[in-house]
Protein backbone atom coordinates (compact mmCIF):
# COMPACT_ATOMS: atom_id res chain seq x y z
CA UNK A 1 0.00 0.00 0.00
CA UNK A 2 1.17 3.43 -0.54
CA UNK A 3 0.31 6.96 0.55
CA UNK A 4 -0.81 7.69 -2.97
CA UNK A 5 -3.45 5.31 -2.75
CA UNK A 6 -5.11 6.57 0.38
CA UNK A 7 -8.05 8.88 0.43
CA UNK A 8 -8.34 12.11 2.99
CA UNK A 9 -10.79 10.14 5.21
CA UNK A 10 -9.27 6.64 5.05
CA UNK A 11 -6.47 5.73 7.35
CA UNK A 12 -3.39 3.35 6.46
CA UNK A 13 -3.60 0.16 7.42
CA UNK A 14 -0.51 -1.81 8.92
CA UNK A 15 0.77 -5.14 9.72
CA UNK A 16 3.83 -6.44 11.82
CA UNK A 17 5.54 -7.24 8.75
CA UNK A 18 5.80 -3.78 8.30
CA UNK A 19 7.61 -2.66 10.78
CA UNK A 20 11.39 -3.09 10.93
CA UNK A 21 13.85 -3.03 13.85
CA UNK A 22 17.55 -2.37 13.02
CA UNK A 23 19.59 -5.15 15.76
CA UNK A 24 21.81 -4.25 17.77
CA UNK A 25 25.07 -5.32 17.15
CA UNK A 26 26.81 -5.90 20.61
CA UNK A 27 23.48 -6.91 22.47
CA UNK A 28 19.88 -7.11 22.80
CA UNK A 29 19.80 -5.18 25.92
CA UNK A 30 20.66 -1.26 25.84
CA UNK A 31 23.39 0.11 27.10
CA UNK A 32 23.94 1.88 30.46
CA UNK A 33 26.26 4.15 32.17
CA UNK A 34 24.66 2.90 35.49
CA UNK A 35 27.48 1.14 37.64
CA UNK A 36 26.20 -1.86 40.06
CA UNK A 37 27.03 -0.54 44.17
CA UNK A 38 28.85 -3.88 45.11
CA UNK A 39 26.98 -3.61 48.26
CA UNK A 40 28.83 -6.75 48.91
CA UNK A 41 32.34 -5.38 48.46
CA UNK A 42 35.20 -5.94 51.40
CA UNK A 43 37.53 -3.47 52.09
CA UNK A 44 41.03 -4.89 52.06
CA UNK A 45 44.45 -3.11 51.78
CA UNK A 46 46.81 -2.71 48.20
CA UNK A 47 50.13 -4.53 49.45
CA UNK A 48 51.85 -4.20 46.73
CA UNK A 49 51.49 -4.00 42.21
CA UNK A 50 52.84 -6.40 39.74
CA UNK A 51 52.50 -6.60 35.85
CA UNK A 52 48.55 -5.37 36.47
CA UNK A 53 47.82 -7.41 39.33
CA UNK A 54 47.25 -6.55 43.06
CA UNK A 55 48.39 -7.94 46.20
CA UNK A 56 45.65 -7.61 49.00
CA UNK A 57 44.84 -7.71 52.54
CA UNK A 58 41.30 -8.64 53.30
CA UNK A 59 39.64 -9.27 56.82
CA UNK A 60 43.14 -6.77 58.32
CA UNK A 61 43.83 -7.60 61.85
CA UNK A 62 40.85 -10.09 61.80
CA UNK A 63 40.34 -13.85 62.62
CA UNK A 64 40.26 -14.44 58.69
CA UNK A 65 43.40 -11.50 58.06
CA UNK A 66 44.69 -13.51 54.37
CA UNK A 67 45.45 -12.01 51.30
CA UNK A 68 44.52 -12.44 47.62
CA UNK A 69 45.26 -11.40 44.46
CA UNK A 70 43.24 -8.91 42.26
CA UNK A 71 42.69 -7.10 38.94
CA UNK A 72 41.24 -3.42 38.73
CA UNK A 73 37.76 -3.01 37.35
CA UNK A 74 37.37 -1.74 34.04
CA UNK A 75 35.51 1.71 35.14
CA UNK A 76 39.00 2.22 37.32
CA UNK A 77 41.14 1.86 34.29
CA UNK A 78 42.40 5.53 34.44
CA UNK A 79 42.26 5.69 38.22
CA UNK A 80 46.02 5.02 39.90
CA UNK A 81 45.37 2.02 42.29
CA UNK A 82 48.66 2.09 44.55
CA UNK A 83 50.77 0.68 47.74
CA UNK A 84 48.83 1.27 50.77
CA UNK A 85 45.41 2.25 48.80
CA UNK A 86 42.26 0.99 50.77
CA UNK A 87 40.55 -0.60 47.99
CA UNK A 88 36.49 -1.93 47.31
CA UNK A 89 37.21 -5.93 46.25
CA UNK A 90 34.30 -8.15 44.89
CA UNK A 91 34.30 -11.43 43.48
CA UNK A 92 36.58 -14.16 44.92
CA UNK A 93 38.90 -13.21 47.34
CA UNK A 94 39.55 -16.65 49.03
CA UNK A 95 42.93 -15.99 48.06
CA UNK A 96 43.26 -19.63 46.86
CA UNK A 97 45.39 -20.93 43.85
CA UNK A 98 44.04 -19.60 40.64
CA UNK A 99 41.61 -17.21 42.34
CA UNK A 100 41.22 -13.70 41.14
CA UNK A 101 39.08 -10.65 42.65
CA UNK A 102 38.63 -7.36 40.95
CA UNK A 103 39.33 -4.17 42.75
CA UNK A 104 35.94 -1.98 42.02
CA UNK A 105 36.53 1.84 44.00
CA UNK A 106 38.62 3.15 45.98
CA UNK A 107 38.25 4.47 49.76
CA UNK A 108 39.30 8.20 50.40
CA UNK A 109 42.83 8.75 50.81
CA UNK A 110 44.38 10.32 53.96
CA UNK A 111 47.84 11.38 52.43
CA UNK A 112 49.42 11.11 48.94
CA UNK A 113 53.08 11.04 48.50
CA UNK A 114 54.07 12.04 45.58
CA UNK A 115 57.19 12.96 43.06
CA UNK A 116 57.70 14.24 39.93
CA UNK A 117 60.21 13.39 37.48
CA UNK A 118 61.70 16.82 38.04
CA UNK A 119 60.96 20.40 39.31
CA UNK A 120 59.82 21.43 35.99
CA UNK A 121 57.79 18.30 35.08
CA UNK A 122 53.86 18.88 36.47
CA UNK A 123 53.43 15.31 36.43
CA UNK A 124 52.83 13.80 39.41
CA UNK A 125 54.16 10.05 40.18
CA UNK A 126 52.23 8.81 43.08
CA UNK A 127 54.67 7.01 45.45
CA UNK A 128 52.31 5.52 48.43
CA UNK A 129 48.70 6.38 49.79
CA UNK A 130 47.78 6.83 53.32
CA UNK A 131 51.19 6.69 54.81
CA UNK A 132 51.70 9.38 58.06
CA UNK A 133 55.23 8.60 58.53
CA UNK A 134 58.02 8.80 56.24
CA UNK A 135 61.28 7.37 57.05
CA UNK A 136 64.57 8.49 55.29
CA UNK A 137 67.37 6.71 55.02
CA UNK A 138 70.69 8.36 54.08
CA UNK A 139 74.57 7.18 54.55
CA UNK A 140 77.62 8.77 56.43
CA UNK A 141 79.65 7.93 53.79
CA UNK A 142 79.54 5.18 50.39
CA UNK A 143 78.01 7.18 48.87
CA UNK A 144 78.39 10.75 50.16
CA UNK A 145 75.49 11.91 52.42
CA UNK A 146 73.03 14.76 49.50
CA UNK A 147 71.71 17.15 52.51
CA UNK A 148 70.09 18.64 49.48
CA UNK A 149 67.86 15.38 48.41
CA UNK A 150 67.09 15.07 51.83
CA UNK A 151 65.39 18.69 52.20
CA UNK A 152 63.51 17.37 49.39
CA UNK A 153 62.25 14.31 51.21
CA UNK A 154 61.26 16.78 54.11
CA UNK A 155 59.19 19.03 51.87
CA UNK A 156 57.39 16.55 50.46
CA UNK A 157 56.54 14.89 53.16
CA UNK A 158 55.66 17.91 54.71
CA UNK A 159 53.59 18.93 51.89
CA UNK A 160 51.58 15.68 52.30
CA UNK A 161 51.40 16.05 55.98
CA UNK A 162 53.42 13.24 56.81
CA UNK A 163 55.71 13.14 59.30
CA UNK A 164 59.80 12.81 58.69
CA UNK A 165 62.05 10.24 60.40
CA UNK A 166 65.75 10.32 59.53
CA UNK A 167 68.14 7.31 59.42
CA UNK A 168 71.72 8.09 58.74
CA UNK A 169 73.32 4.59 58.13
CA UNK A 170 76.80 3.17 58.09
CA UNK A 171 78.25 5.72 61.05
CA UNK A 172 80.92 2.84 61.17
CA UNK A 173 82.73 4.32 58.01
CA UNK A 174 82.30 8.16 58.66
CA UNK A 175 80.75 10.77 61.66
CA UNK A 176 77.77 12.25 60.43
CA UNK A 177 77.52 15.41 62.83
CA UNK A 178 78.51 17.89 60.55
CA UNK A 179 76.24 16.72 58.09
CA UNK A 180 73.48 16.66 60.64
CA UNK A 181 74.14 20.42 61.76
CA UNK A 182 72.28 20.52 58.79
CA UNK A 183 69.32 19.52 60.09
CA UNK A 184 69.42 20.67 63.53
CA UNK A 185 66.92 23.39 63.08
CA UNK A 186 63.82 21.44 61.82
CA UNK A 187 61.23 21.11 64.47
CA UNK A 188 60.49 17.61 66.23
CA UNK A 189 63.05 15.51 63.81
CA UNK A 190 63.96 12.29 65.35
CA UNK A 191 67.21 11.19 64.44
CA UNK A 192 69.03 7.89 64.29
CA UNK A 193 72.59 6.18 63.76
CA UNK A 194 73.10 3.57 62.72
CA UNK A 195 76.53 1.17 61.78
CA UNK A 196 77.34 -2.03 61.18
CA UNK A 197 76.63 -4.45 63.49
CA UNK A 198 74.90 -2.41 65.33
CA UNK A 199 71.04 -1.31 64.07
CA UNK A 200 69.10 0.92 65.77
CA UNK A 201 65.96 -1.69 65.74
CA UNK A 202 64.19 -1.48 69.13
CA UNK A 203 64.78 2.20 68.76
CA UNK A 204 63.65 2.86 65.12
CA UNK A 205 60.68 -0.23 65.72
CA UNK A 206 58.77 1.73 68.68
CA UNK A 207 57.96 3.95 66.61
CA UNK A 208 57.06 1.59 63.92
CA UNK A 209 54.33 0.85 66.17
CA UNK A 210 50.91 1.82 65.35
CA UNK A 211 51.34 3.68 62.13
CA UNK A 212 51.93 3.37 58.26
CA UNK A 213 56.01 4.46 57.49
CA UNK A 214 57.19 4.55 54.18
CA UNK A 215 61.10 3.68 53.68
CA UNK A 216 62.77 5.97 50.93
CA UNK A 217 66.74 7.07 50.43
CA UNK A 218 68.78 7.43 47.68
CA UNK A 219 70.30 3.97 46.25
CA UNK A 220 73.00 2.21 48.04
CA UNK A 221 72.60 3.70 51.26
CA UNK A 222 71.55 0.64 52.82
CA UNK A 223 67.53 1.01 53.42
CA UNK A 224 66.57 -2.65 52.48
CA UNK A 225 69.44 -4.00 54.64
CA UNK A 226 67.20 -1.77 57.57
CA UNK A 227 63.89 -3.06 55.83
CA UNK A 228 65.33 -6.68 55.96
CA UNK A 229 66.62 -6.09 59.41
CA UNK A 230 62.93 -5.05 61.15
CA UNK A 231 61.05 -7.47 59.12
CA UNK A 232 63.04 -10.82 59.25
CA UNK A 233 60.30 -12.18 56.42
CA UNK A 234 61.05 -9.34 53.69
CA UNK A 235 63.82 -10.51 51.75
CA UNK A 236 64.10 -7.30 50.07
CA UNK A 237 66.89 -7.26 47.26
CA UNK A 238 69.92 -5.66 48.75
CA UNK A 239 73.32 -4.16 46.72
CA UNK A 240 76.54 -2.27 46.66
CA UNK A 241 77.69 0.95 45.72
CA UNK A 242 79.85 1.11 42.26
CA UNK A 243 83.40 1.89 43.46
CA UNK A 244 83.68 3.85 40.30
CA UNK A 245 80.85 6.12 39.94
CA UNK A 246 79.99 6.57 43.83
CA UNK A 247 76.31 5.44 43.27
CA UNK A 248 74.05 2.51 44.62
CA UNK A 249 72.36 0.30 42.37
CA UNK A 250 68.52 -0.13 42.02
CA UNK A 251 67.60 -2.99 43.85
CA UNK A 252 64.33 -2.78 45.09
CA UNK A 253 62.49 -2.31 41.63
CA UNK A 254 58.90 -2.03 43.11
CA UNK A 255 57.05 -0.85 46.49
CA UNK A 256 55.53 -2.66 49.03
CA UNK A 257 53.89 -2.98 52.23
CA UNK A 258 55.40 -5.25 54.77
CA UNK A 259 54.00 -5.63 58.35
CA UNK A 260 56.23 -4.98 61.27
CA UNK A 261 55.72 -6.90 64.34
CA UNK A 262 57.51 -5.53 67.57
CA UNK A 263 57.33 -6.11 71.18
CA UNK A 264 54.86 -3.32 71.67
CA UNK A 265 52.81 -3.90 68.56
CA UNK A 266 52.12 -3.84 65.07
CA UNK A 267 52.87 -1.35 62.13
CA UNK A 268 53.46 -1.23 58.22
CA UNK A 269 56.64 -0.76 56.90
CA UNK A 270 56.48 0.28 52.98
CA UNK A 271 59.64 0.49 51.07
CA UNK A 272 60.36 1.80 47.87
CA UNK A 273 62.97 1.62 44.85
CA UNK A 274 66.04 3.90 45.89
CA UNK A 275 66.09 7.03 44.12
CA UNK A 276 68.76 9.46 42.66
CA UNK A 277 66.27 12.49 42.50
CA UNK A 278 62.99 13.61 43.78
CA UNK A 279 61.36 16.57 41.79
CA UNK A 280 59.24 19.17 43.49
CA UNK A 281 56.58 20.06 40.75
CA UNK A 282 53.63 18.98 42.01
CA UNK A 283 54.43 20.96 45.75
CA UNK A 284 52.58 24.57 46.49
CA UNK A 285 55.49 26.74 47.04
CA UNK A 286 54.19 27.91 50.17
CA UNK A 287 55.16 24.70 51.59
CA UNK A 288 58.90 24.65 50.49
CA UNK A 289 59.84 27.02 53.63
CA UNK A 290 58.11 24.41 56.23
CA UNK A 291 60.58 22.00 55.97
CA UNK A 292 63.15 24.99 57.11
CA UNK A 293 61.33 25.24 60.39
CA UNK A 294 64.22 27.55 61.87
CA UNK A 295 64.27 29.69 58.91
CA UNK A 296 60.32 29.96 58.82
CA UNK A 297 60.38 31.41 62.24
CA UNK A 298 63.17 33.90 61.16
CA UNK A 299 60.82 34.75 57.70
CA UNK A 300 57.46 36.15 60.42
CA UNK A 301 59.74 39.06 59.99
CA UNK A 302 59.85 39.70 56.52
CA UNK A 303 57.82 42.52 54.75
CA UNK A 304 54.56 41.26 53.07
CA UNK A 305 55.27 38.93 49.92
CA UNK A 306 59.14 38.20 50.92
CA UNK A 307 60.40 35.97 48.04
CA UNK A 308 63.29 35.32 50.15
CA UNK A 309 65.39 35.19 47.11
CA UNK A 310 68.85 36.84 47.08
CA UNK A 311 67.61 40.42 45.50
CA UNK A 312 64.76 40.47 48.15
CA UNK A 313 64.62 43.55 50.03
CA UNK A 314 64.95 43.66 53.78
CA UNK A 315 64.47 40.00 53.97
CA UNK A 316 64.87 38.44 57.79
CA UNK A 317 66.30 35.68 57.13
CA UNK A 318 69.05 37.03 54.74
CA UNK A 319 69.29 39.66 57.18
CA UNK A 320 69.97 36.94 60.11
CA UNK A 321 72.58 34.90 58.36
CA UNK A 322 74.64 37.99 57.37
CA UNK A 323 74.68 39.03 60.97
CA UNK A 324 75.68 35.64 62.22
CA UNK A 325 72.48 34.58 64.20
CA UNK A 326 71.85 31.61 62.87
CA UNK A 327 75.34 30.00 63.45
CA UNK A 328 77.56 28.54 61.24
CA UNK A 329 74.80 26.28 59.58
CA UNK A 330 72.66 29.20 58.90
CA UNK A 331 74.16 30.27 55.13
CA UNK A 332 73.95 26.44 54.16
CA UNK A 333 70.80 26.44 55.20
CA UNK A 334 69.68 29.44 53.54
CA UNK A 335 71.23 28.44 49.93
CA UNK A 336 69.24 25.29 50.13
CA UNK A 337 65.90 27.31 50.59
CA UNK A 338 67.01 29.59 47.88
CA UNK A 339 68.04 27.11 45.64
CA UNK A 340 64.57 25.49 45.72
CA UNK A 341 62.54 28.44 45.85
CA UNK A 342 63.99 29.53 42.19
CA UNK A 343 62.87 26.85 40.46
CA UNK A 344 59.29 28.01 41.43
CA UNK A 345 60.16 31.77 40.99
Amino acid sequence: MSWLDVDDDDEPEFDEADIRVRPNPKANRPRTKRRPAHADAQIARVLGVDRGRYAVLLDEDGENEHTAVATRARELRTQPIVTGDRARVVGDSSGDEGTLSRIVGIEERTSLLRRSADDTDQVERIVVANADQMLIVVAAADPEPRPRLVDRYLIAALDAGIHPLLVVSKTDLADPTEFLTHFEGVDDLQVFRSGSGDMPLDEVGRHLVGHSTVFVGHSGVGKSTLVNALVPTADRATGHVNEVTGRGRHTSSSTVSLRYVGEGGRGWVIDTPGVRSFGLGHVDPANILKAFSDLALVAEECPRGCTHLPDAPDCAIIEAVAEGRLGDRGAARLDSLQRLLTTFA
